[in-house]
């Protein structure tokens, strides 16, 4: 019994190291609004949150790149203001920042 039990704790040792390192290579890498995917810089909705947090910060507003992301009205809100720098332009447009009403039809 009790060498069956040294056995699957020695087989199990391997497993848990690759559990261990697994997340640490998970991390998504942000930089100027963009993921590193595959090897390519791409423009991903997670990393222009992360900006438009970034510039939020910077430009004197308090706010958490986790309030932008859940809640997409703290994010209209903000980009109301900030929609001038270019930075976060098409964050916002996305976002439906400025918003037109009654778009010319009356």
């Amino acid at each position: 019994m009790a060498l069956t039990r040294a056995i699957l704790i020695v087989a199990g040792l391997p497993l848990l190291a690759v559990g261990a390192a697994a997340p640490a290579a998970a991390a998504i890498k942000c930089q100027d609004g963009n993921q590193l995917i595959q090897g390519n810089w791409m423009a991903t909705p997670y990393c222009q949150d992360k900006l438009l947090a970034e510039v939020a910060n910077a430009r004197g507003f308090k706010t958490t790149f986790a309030a932008i992301r859940n809640n997409p009205n703290h994010k209209k809100e903000l980009c109301r203001f900030l929609y001038s720098d270019i930075r976060v332009q098409m964050t916002c447009l996305d976002a439906g920042v400025p918003e037109y009403f009654g778009g010319g039809a009356r």
